[in-house]
């Protein structure tokens, strides 16, 4: 992923997707504020909206380009009704939240500046008898496909796994409104604590419920085959590629680390949250590990489709 990380720091210690990152990683000592992080990790960069020309130097209505005003690289094509968030403004609110045992960990960008975050680390948490770490990533998009968000990003410490689980008593992540006054500014700030709060703590209580699902041989299989199905008209190639990615995921299944939760839900789970972050598809694309990173900190399709399956079993 690090062809695809433009700029990164991280404070004081390396962070947990250190690995993918190390070439374009700052480590830092101290990020007091938002500010601060963002001249750290590079990103103390605005966005400027200009207009797009066709071919014949006529300016296109309806649409303009945003464009990065340290290189004029253009970010995104947006409508003419989109309103820019600069990183500063975007971060600036969970300068609110940095005190105690909440700091800034890692802040840096995606696919060329198109996607920025910022990382808070939380007070660390107990699941399934498991150190858990708790942090929340703020992001902000340019390229016009996102929202300033918050997500709750839980890592499994033995492992360093993400485990975003989508839970129906509790957002994982959720929009940042923009309102410029400082009471609203704390309003945010108190929000994202209680969301997270109450997010971990479900978490936790549905860990405890899935541990005690036994999952026995015959229904681990079905789940295989439910994440991973083939056709009979399916080339050997299809069937050969399907065929390693439950092979992927078995191995994942048995590890070391989960032998304590082996043939239950909760092993299942973990087995798919390790599968997403460290297994290699069929076929790599260009942008495959940031569009990953992506998908694992909003929710990654086969875990989720693993919990719907495990939700009917507690």
């Amino acid at each position: 992923m690090a062809h695809e990380v433009e700029t990164m720091m991280s404070v004081r210690l390396k962070p947990w997707h250190y690995e993918m990152t190390k070439d374009v990683t700052k480590i830092i000592q101290i990020a007091p504020n938002s500010h601060q992080a963002l001249v750290a990790a590079g990103l103390d960069w605005t966005v400027e909206s200009k207009p797009i020309y066709d071919a014949h130097g006529n300016i296109i209505k309806g649409f303009k380009a945003n464009t990065r005003s340290s290189d004029s690289k253009v970010l995104g094509i947006v409508s003419d009704r989109y309103k820019i968030v600069q990183n500063v403004d975007a971060f600036q609110f969970t300068d609110n939240l940095i005190g105690g045992d909440v700091r800034y960990e890692t802040a840096g960008s995606l696919l060329g500046g198109q996607k920025v975050w910022m990382l808070a680390k939380m007070p660390e948490k107990k699941i399934a008898g498991d150190d858990v770490e708790t942090f929340v990533c703020f992001t902000n998009s340019h390229d016009g496909k996102g929202s300033v968000k918050a997500i709750v990003t839980p890592i499994r410490v033995v492992c360093q796994n993400t485990m975003n689980i989508a839970l129906s008593r509790a957002q994982r992540s959720w929009s940042i409104r923009h309102q410029g006054n400082i009471e609203n500014k704390i309003a945010e700030a108190r929000e994202v604590l209680e969301l997270t709060d109450i997010y971990m703590e479900e978490l936790a209580k549905q860990a405890e419920r899935w541990a005690n699902v036994t999952i026995n041989e015959d229904a681990f299989q079905k789940i295989l085959n439910k994440i991973f199905p083939v056709k009979e008209d399916d080339t050997d190639r299809k069937k050969n590629n399907v065929q390693k990615q439950k092979d992927d995921f078995t191995v994942c299944y048995f590890a070391p680390d989960l032998v304590k939760f082996q043939k239950s839900a909760w092993g299942v789970i973990n087995a798919a949250t390790d599968y997403v972050a460290h297994s290699d598809p069929a076929r790599m694309t260009q942008n495959y590990h940031a569009n990953n990173w992506n998908r694992i900190m909003e929710g990654h399709p086969i875990v989720d489709k693993v919990v719907d399956m495990l939700k009917v079993a507690v």
